[in-house]
């Protein structure tokens, strides 16, 4: 059934995108609809009263066709290590910004709420940020932006793909960096609401980590800019963990909080649902409160 539409960037004029979720015969949401469960969870009262707001990084690899290997890249060689291509600019350096360009003008004329783009760190990775959009909008918005993106790869003969690894080795990973506050987050306080959430989330690693795309345990090593897949972590302005508080956050004691272990894969309706859900519905007991609470040394 349509659930959201857009203006359609390819052909234009009157005609349009429309994100439609799936149900069986009998009207049950079949087992990869995503959407159905995130849409009850955010019209869920106690979550809209808090109007969740997500901003999603969605990083991806260009690849040549036919050889499997990053776009720049010699065939069959390896480019220079990691460190110039970082938001670079130069035909060494930077490979597929017509691609990135293009997208970003046809989300805009779709109606998506893209936000910024760059180069990363790996050659030929690129990365485009989606939001801030409340609610089941986030998982709208960043479908409609991998089709858009997927259609705009083709037209130009390259092959997108969202896998969290696609080179293994001494190279970044991708990933589907999801920042998120909550009403009470971005009000006066809002920092101890940050740190209970942050609660929240360790007591329920296990099970996010489960939900945040597959090949997820390839890219989250404890290395190029990941924690390990095994620890949850946080800290203020620290890439190397699970969870990221910016300094302007803890500055002025309120703000938001960035899940660095989606994978660039990750499904947004169950990533965004899950957030809202562990952190304003789900209550942990006392005791296992306590116990985090110690284990992570967060005074809430």
């Amino acid at each position: 059934s349509p659930q959201a539409i857009f203006k359609d960037p390819f052909r234009g004029g009157n005609n349009i995108l429309v994100i439609c979720d799936t149900y069986t015969p009998q009207g049950e949401p079949i087992p990869t609809n995503k959407r159905h469960m995130a849409a009850q969870i955010f019209s869920d009262p106690k979550v809209t009263a808090q109007v969740p707001w997500f901003g999603i990084e969605q990083e991806y690899t260009l690849m040549q066709r036919d050889v499997n290997w990053p776009l720049g890249w010699p065939v069959g060689g390896y480019p220079g290590p990691q460190g110039p291509y970082y938001c670079a600019v130069g035909s060494d350096k930077s490979f597929g910004r017509d691609i990135s360009d293009a997208h970003y003008k046809a989300c805009l004329y779709a109606g998506i709420e893209i936000s910024g783009t760059n180069g990363e760190v790996m050659p030929g990775q690129w990365e485009y940020q989606v939001g801030p959009s409340v609610g089941i909008d986030a998982g709208d918005h960043i479908w409609a932006s991998r089709y858009i993106l997927e259609r705009i790869t083709e037209q130009a003969g390259v092959v997108l793909t969202l896998d969290p690894k696609p080179i293994q080795g001494d190279w970044n990973g991708a990933g589907c960096h999801t920042n998120y506050s909550t009403l009470s987050m971005r009000e006066d306080g809002g920092f101890d609401v940050i740190k209970k959430a942050i609660l929240n989330l360790s007591l329920r690693h296990d099970l996010h980590i489960a939900a945040y795309g597959e090949g997820n345990e390839r890219r989250l090593t404890g290395l190029h800019e990941t924690a390990s897949i095994s620890d949850f972590s946080w800290g203020v302005a620290n890439r190397g963990c699970s969870i990221r508080v910016g300094r302007e956050t803890e500055a002025k004691g309120k703000g938001y909080l960035e899940d660095r272990r989606p994978a660039s894969n990750m499904d947004p309706y169950t990533v965004t649902a899950l957030l809202a859900e562990t952190t304003i519905l789900w209550e942990p007991t006392l005791e296992a409160e306590a116990l985090a609470a110690k284990k992570l040394a967060l005074k809430v």
